[in-house]
Formats: structure tokens, sequence, C-alpha cells
């Protein structure tokens, strides 16, 4: 029964507590379909417990106090033990989130690095002595901006949370982390880990729910300084706006509809396998997802062929078994989003080259599965071209030469990412140049590294994750002037 599931906490100043509502809400495995444990449904009270205490945290006790490389050394000691929870903590997302194990441990076996990384940034915040023309000794300074309000999105729930914590805990700022409602569990099990690294109270808190109730709390609570979004474009507009009201800065990281460009003089080999890694892997639940794959006409048919040959024989099933390649969707209204998308481009005239539905093989079972979807005979002006699935739903589109590819990957509203498959090095350059998206992949695709920074052009958001770029979000600059004169000048006159 629901009532025998296990119970979660809010983890606020240091300590898991219960929440002002004292309702739940259940969090389901996506293979089986079926509710595994209850998550505390949040208030705009629990939010603002959290965040007054991430702001008595940022402005009095320990944390003010320590210097750059004691921060560096928390997290060094947050690394170690996220690598060795990483396979426990992967176990819990794929129950959560329905993710291949094999993709889940990569990520938590790989995100200890960036919290290393950024601990090695804490100590190298530097300001600058600036020449100027006064008779003054100036300098600056980089300094935290105070709260800052993570939204992780639930498609990888702790690699995203690295990605703005980290940096953020760097820079000397405190932060309260919401969760998305689908995957929550893993996030309360990680803020274990963070206590046990040493953080002081009140420096890391956690608060579960839905936007509107627990997580729109956090955007408009004056003690928040900062919302770091990731997610749809509809939800990052609005908190775009809504930040406006107190001008906190934000950080948006959106969606995107990225194009996946193969030419004639590709390794269609490569080209292939890069193809469905950008769009099947993870059931094409990535924000970079190479869902419109653009192929040069001269090739177009036979490369199909080929992908579909390729892409028919992904097995399907329990996302914790190792020869599993495509899992289920995540949550319910996704899986029903999708297969309405499939619908939608029949219905404009896509043809369908593989695919098509929900899953029934047997392996399936109950859950929510999508079967991988090609579709060909798509113009660039349908919507399963213009608007973002977040699903595994391929649609190929013909292109003749450089200027059409251009023409064609740059005619969305977004710009987070594109690839391109082509041996001519001036091609891939000039193509690169070209492409409005934030990252651009030159034969390979969906490689991220904590020393590269991460984000969008266009309706694919605002700000820049990872690399050197990503700490300056979570700063502020400060001029200080010094005077070196012996005596003031005229007092009502500029100096």
């Amino acid at each position: 029964m629901t009532k025998d599931l296990p119970k979660l906490q809010m983890y606020i100043d240091g300590t898991f507590v219960e929440h002002a509502s004292g309702t739940y809400f259940e969090s389901y495995d996506p293979f089986t379909g079926k509710p595994w444990c209850r998550v505390p449904r949040g208030t705009a009270d629990d939010a603002d417990r959290a965040a007054r205490a991430a702001h008595r945290a940022f402005t009095t006790g320990a944390w003010p106090g320590l210097n750059a490389s004691e921060r560096g050394a928390l997290l060094r000691n947050l690394a170690e033990l996220v690598a060795e929870n990483a396979d426990d903590l992967a176990r819990l997302e794929v129950r959560d989130n329905g993710k291949l194990f094999s993709e889940m441990v990569g990520q938590l076996r790989y995100a200890p690095s960036f919290y290393h990384y950024f601990a090695g940034l804490a100590d190298k915040i530097e300001g600058s002595v600036v020449p100027t023309d006064k008779a003054a000794f100036t300098y600056t300074r980089h300094e935290p901006l105070g709260v800052c309000a993570a939204i992780v999105p639930w498609n990888s729930p702790l690699l995203l949370t690295a990605w703005k914590l980290a940096p953020a805990l760097a820079a000397g700022n405190t932060v309260v982390v919401k969760p998305s409602e689908y995957t929550s569990a893993s996030t309360l099990k990680f803020i274990e880990l963070v206590e046990r690294a040493g953080f002081p109270k009140g420096v890391v808190n956690v608060v579960t729910g839905f936007g509107p109730e627990a997580g729109q709390p956090l955007i408009d609570h004056p003690h928040v300084r900062k919302v770091s979004f990731t997610g749809s474009e509809k939800t990052g507009a609005g908190i775009y706006s809504d930040a406006a009201r107190d001008i906190k800065r934000v950080s948006l990281e959106l969606g995107g509809k990225s194009p996946n460009i193969v030419f004639a003089d590709a390794n269609l080999d490569n080209a292939v396998k890069g193809a469905v890694a950008g769009i099947f892997a993870a059931s094409g639940q990535t924000c970079v997802a190479g869902s419109r794959l653009l192929v040069q006409e001269s090739i177009h048919d036979a490369f199909v062929d080929r992908l579909v040959a390729f892409a028919s024989r992904a097995k399907m099933g329990n996302p914790m078994n190792a020869d599993t390649n495509v899992g289920p969707v995540t949550n319910m209204p996704q899986f029903e989003k999708v297969l309405a998308y499939i619908d939608i481009a029949r219905n404009e005239g896509a043809k369908i080259a593989l695919g098509g539905g929900k899953a029934t093989r047997p392996e399936c079972g109950d859950g929510w599965f999508v079967e991988p979807t090609i579709f060909t005979g798509v113009r660039n002006d349908m919507r399963i071209a213009q608007e973002e699935v977040f699903g595994p739903v391929l649609s190929v589109i013909p292109f003749r030469d450089d200027d059409d590819a251009v023409a064609i990957g740059n005619d969305v509203a977004f710009g987070l990412a594109a690839g391109v498959w082509t041996e001519n090095m001036r091609r891939a350059i000039t193509m690169a140049n070209r492409l409005q998206a934030g990252t651009v992949w030159v034969n390979m695709y969906r490689a991220v590294s904590y020393t590269t920074p991460f984000g969008g052009y266009k309706k694919s958001g605002m700000g820049r994750e990872l690399g050197q770029e990503a700490i300056r979000e979570y700063l502020q600059t400060k001029s200080v002037w010094i005077s070196m004169a012996e005596s003031m000048d005229n007092p009502f006159v500029i100096g």
C-alpha cells in the first residue's frame, strides 16, 4: 500500500526535518510504472526556512570565516565521498528516472571531477590592481552573491547538481537545492555526503516538492540573490521574468532542437553511431539531443537505411541490465507528451521509418517505454522539427550544400548544441563558426567536461556552466579606492 512506502525528509539548516504541510507525493519507478517512495510536498514555509537558514550561514557562523583554500578542502572531501558512493547513488537515480545504470554510474563516477575542479578554482579567484588617472590606489575584489537557488531537472539530477553546487560553493555562496519532483531521492541521499564532508549547517539545503508550491517561493524569496535553473524554455522564461522584479542574477540552461549535420564526405559508420548517440541515448531525454538529423541529399536514402538498420537493433528493457540500450521515459506526463508529438508528426505528413509508438515488447513490461522513432520527409517548418520533444524521436531533413545546412540548422528558436560530421577540416571549422549554438561537436556528439563552458544561444538560455566561466556566474565585482592625496580637492566637484 502507498502508506507503507518509505518516507523521505527534507534537509534544512543541517538537519533532516519534517516539512510544513505534512503531506507527501509518490515517486514512481519508470520501469515498473509503480510508486516506490514518498517525497515531502514542500510549501512556501519550507522554502522560507531553507532560504533563511542559507542566509544565516552566509552572514554568520563558520562559513564566512573560511578562507578560499578551506572551502576548496571541503569540496575535495565531498568529491571523495561521491566517488565512494557513486554506485549506490546511481542505483537510486535509475529507480527514480529510469535511465540506464551504465549511464548513471558513469555520470556519478565522473561527478567528483567537477567538485575537484572547482575546489582548485576556489583559491584562484583573483582581483587586480587597476591603474587609474586619480591620486588613488584602486583594486578589485570578486565576492560571493549570497543565497543561490539551484533548480535541477529530472534527467541527470546529481550530475547537474554538481554543475551548480560546485562553483557556487567554491565562490563562497550558500545554496538551496530544489530537485525535480520526479527525482528527489538521490539528492536527499547525496545531502548526507555534504554533511559528512564537513560543510557548516545551512550552507546547503534541500527543499522538495512541486514548482509552484516550493520552487516559486524560492525564486521570489528576498534572501535569494541568484537562481540557476535547468529545464524547459517556458519555465525558464517565467523565472527570468520573476527574478527581474528583485534584480536577481539568473543563469538558465534551457531546451534545444539541435542539428546533427552529416556531410557526404563524413565517416558514415561513425556518423550513424553519432546520430544514434545524439537522440536514442538517454531515451532522447537530454537538452542537447540531436533531434534534427540533417543529411546531405546525395547520401540521404543510403544513410537513412544504415541508420534504421543500426537503431533497430537497440535493446530495450530493464535499465539496470548491462545489455540494455534504451530505457523508459522518466515520467507519465513526458511519456504522453512524446507519444502526442509522434501523432503530430504523422498528421503533418512526416513518414515513419522506424518505431512510431509505445513499446509493447515483453521486456518493457508496464514501464513507460517509447520505441526509438525515426521520421523522414520532414520539413524544417514542421512542429516536429521546431519544438523540443525530449524523447527518442528523430527528424531527418535533407540539405543540399554547406549554406543550406547552415540555414536549416540555424532556423530554429533554440541554440544549445550542434554536431557536424565531415572529414574536411576547413568545412568543420567554417561550420562551427557559422552555427548558432553554444556547443558545436565535430565528428563526436554529447561530450561535456568540467573544463569547458556549456550553455545556450537564443532561447536555449543565458549564462554558462562549467569551466572557469561558471564560477564568475556566482561572483560580483567590487572596486576599492584608497586616496593617496594629502589634501581633499573641492568637495562640491566630483574628483
